[in-house]
């Protein structure tokens, strides 16, 4: 059975807004409202250590703040260099208003 994790109030993300989590045992994750769908991906860029909650947001894409590589949020595909090595992206799940990561 897969275990959920409660992350935030759905209502507390705006389309567009994103928020970082640190739950035990796991990497930072970084939860992006992506038009009303909800997507976690790995918070830390693939190429160098930087958070990607200090990036910025244009549609589906995440550009990162310290080198300005890119990742797509639905797939973690790398979008641009000097980004190659993919994010992981995490199955999550909204019950009751609630946000939740199923892992």
């Amino acid at each position: 059975m897969t275990e959920k994790t409660a992350l935030c109030e759905a209502a507390s993300l705006a389309p567009g807004e994103m928020a970082r989590f640190e739950l035990d045992g796991e990497d930072p994750m970084l939860l992006i409202n992506d038009e009303g769908e909800f997507r976690l991906i790995d918070d830390d860029c693939t190429h160098a250590i930087a958070s990607l909650s200090e990036g910025r947001l244009e549609g589906q894409t995440i550009f990162c703040p310290l080198h300005g590589g890119s990742f797509n949020i639905r797939t973690g595909k790398a979008c641009s260099l000097p980004c190659k090595q993919a994010l992981r992206t995490y199955d999550v799940r909204v019950e009751d208003g609630t946000v939740y990561f199923l892992g």
